[in-house]
């Protein structure tokens, strides 16, 4: 009997190189983004008040901080401006101009919020991939005999 590996199982072991290759590639391009928008948020030292739902007082460097702000925005543009949105409002209102930049910011905010999840989704992915590549490498091991039909029938 042989002790190589057949064709199909070095074609296995590969993509399951190629899986992990990628699957690090995702992760590291993941962290490298999440790090990228936390430090920009961080730079801009914005802190959450005293009228949030929750953490008062953190900087807004992540995406639930990112999100609580853009929320307590959308409420002190709504108080400014008797309820009503940026589209309701007469253009001559001198409340308008405090509501679009409210909206610009809220808008800022959310983008940052999308891409922590656009990041997480990445990295998250990534470590699917090493685990499939990883399971495919499992499957064909190093040295593994293969018989393959016309070596049985040799036999």
């Amino acid at each position: 009997m042989s002790t190589t590996v057949s064709s199909n199982g070095k074609s296995v072991r590969l993509i399951g190189l190629v899986a992990i290759i990628a699957g690090v590639v995702l992760i590291v391009g993941g962290a490298l983004t999440w790090g990228m928008v936390r430090s920009q948020l961080a730079a801009e030292n914005i802190t959450l008040g005293d009228d949030v739902a929750m953490f008062a007082g953190n900087t807004v460097d992540g995406p639930i901080d990112a999100y609580l702000q853009a929320d307590i925005i959308n409420q002190h543009a709504l108080a400014g401006s008797d309820g009503k949105t940026y589209a309701e409002l007469d253009r001559e209102d001198p409340a308008r101009a405090s509501v679009m930049n409210g909206s610009f910011l809220r808008a800022s905010l959310f983008t940052s919020v999308i891409a922590f999840g656009v990041a997480a989704f990445a990295a998250g992915m990534g470590l699917l991939f090493v685990l499939v590549g990883y399971a495919l490498r499992q499957l064909v091991p190093v040295g593994t005999v293969v018989t393959t039909p016309e070596k049985v029938a040799a036999i």
